[in-house]
């Protein structure tokens, strides 16, 4: 029985045996899943846009480890439409040291034109400006000036399951719109210890180019976005890793509302339960989370969560380990209230925590959003003024104001004048600059030959760097 039915299938693949039964193998299963692929690929790819950014780039000088150079160059990456009035989300990578950002923007092409393999989809180029970056989740939203776009809905990341089907979306190579098909390899992958973010692991070709592009679940909604991969050539190997949808809605959110991300904390420092951890300290349950630590006044700490509580669930959903529970932690905003169960020796209890909002880090990244605002080009450096946040962040300057050189041009003058990355420069000829701009308006107004002389801070001194003007 098994070898006819083998030489049935056998027969059907035989060229002459396509004018047989020609009605019966257009509903075969394999046609009914290429056209459903089809279909799909036709509604998706229309709301997934090709990203060129001319910027500039850093460079660490060879020999050193120090960020200290700076080139401009043209690079190309994805992005996803999430809102009809020209709201795109993409990595911030992507978007980094930008002077201009273009969007190529497909239109969708009518049912005729998609079954014309021929026919490719007509295409525009717009301008668009950044509305914000989130570097620790490597996200950053932009928009175009147009609206009544094709987009995309957000799917519920924390649905998937490993060995669901996939669709990478993207421009990889700037092969701009194509589609790759794989399946989810693994789901809350980890990819370093001072890294919160869960990642999707998928076997979907990702190159470079793919990043900020989508990943589709079947039902053609929003599931990931496209961010890294894992590779010894640089190109696919199947190991790629797109941020959750959920991760990526929040940010979204946030950014499209307030420009910023808001991020909360409740004070806990929690551990994954051992057998031997659970005997020695006789915890009421052998595996999950114990609580190592609370923050004292923090949120769990007024809550009267204690030391050795064993987290059951967040907001209802079981926590399983502890990478788990400080990702869903990460999630969450400042001010939002969380229900924590726990088991503490034979009691379940129910507690509420308010979260506070964690202090921001300073963020470079976002400092350097508008890097034609940071560029000095006169002397080709790249400048941060020190503002109140950022004076915070470095308790031992001499003088609480001044400008950072974050990098420098190879081909600008600051090439033959020794200005170093980190360098703070307090005074131009004996004028005490604060203001990024009022440094910038110094050296401008500088003539061909003008003797310039820089008071800078380096490693907590003082010196003067002097040069003429070429």
């Amino acid at each position: 029985m098994k070898s006819r039915r083998m030489a049935v299938l056998l027969l059907a693949l035989l060229p002459g045996s396509l004018s047989i039964g020609q009605e019966a193998n257009d509903r075969s299963p394999l046609t009914q899943l290429s056209g459903s692929i089809r279909e799909l690929t036709h509604r998706v790819a229309p709301s997934v846009v090709e990203i060129v950014v001319t910027g500039y780039t850093t460079t660490a000088d060879q020999g050193s480890q120090a960020v200290s150079q700076i080139s401009r160059q043209n690079t190309s990456g994805s992005g996803v439409i999430v809102d009809a009035d020209g709201f795109i989300m993409t990595n911030a990578h992507v978007v980094q040291g930008a002077l201009r950002v273009q969007v190529l923007i497909s239109t969708a092409p009518t049912p005729e034109e998609a079954r014309d393999a021929a026919s490719a989809p007509s295409v525009h180029t717009v301008d668009a400006h950044i509305l914000g970056m989130d570097s620790r989740s490597d996200l950053a939203l932009i928009r175009v000036d147009e609206s009544g776009l094709p987009s995309l809905g957000f799917g519920d990341s924390d649905g998937l399951r490993q060995g669901d089907l996939v669709f990478a979306i993207g421009s990889p190579i700037g092969l701009r719109n194509s589609v790759s098909m794989g399946v989810v390899s693994g789901t809350a992958r980890p990819v370093s210890d001072d890294n919160p973010i869960l990642y999707i692991q998928t076997d979907a070709s990702i190159n470079p180019g793919n990043s900020g592009g989508a990943l589709v679940d079947t039902r053609g909604v929003l599931v990931g976005l496209n961010t890294f991969i894992v590779s010894r050539s640089g190109g696919s190997e199947g190991i790629g890793f797109a941020i959750p949808s959920n991760v990526v809605r929040s940010v979204y959110d946030q950014l499209k509302h307030s420009g910023r991300v808001s991020r909360g904390t409740i004070g806990l420092i929690v551990q994954d339960i051992t057998p031997v951890m659970a005997k020695g300290l006789d915890l009421p349950l052998s595996k999950g989370v114990v609580i190592a630590d609370v923050e004292p006044d923090g949120p769990c700490d007024l809550a009267g969560i204690k030391r050795r509580d064993v987290i059951v669930s967040l907001n209802s959903r079981a926590v399983e380990n502890a990478r788990q529970f400080e990702n869903a932690i990460y999630r969450r905003h400042g001010g939002e209230r969380i229900s924590l169960e726990i088991q503490r020796g034979a009691d379940r209890l129910t507690v509420p925590v308010l979260a506070k909002e964690q202090s921001a880090p300073w963020d470079p990244l976002a400092a350097l959003a508008s890097t034609e605002k940071n560029l000095v080009p006169r002397l080709g450096i790249l400048c941060i003024e020190i503002d109140k946040e950022l004076a915070h962040l470095m308790p031992d300057l001499r003088r609480s104001y001044g400008i950072i050189v974050a990098a420098r041009a190879p081909q600008g003058q600051a090439q033959f004048v020794d200005l170093q990355a980190g360098d703070i420069i307090h005074a131009v000829n004996n004028t005490p600059v604060a203001a990024l701009s009022l440094f910038q308006e110094v050296i401008n107004g500088f003539k061909r030959g003008d003797a310039v002389v820089l008071q800078i801070e380096r490693d907590n001194r003082f010196q003067y760097i002097a040069f003429e003007i070429e």
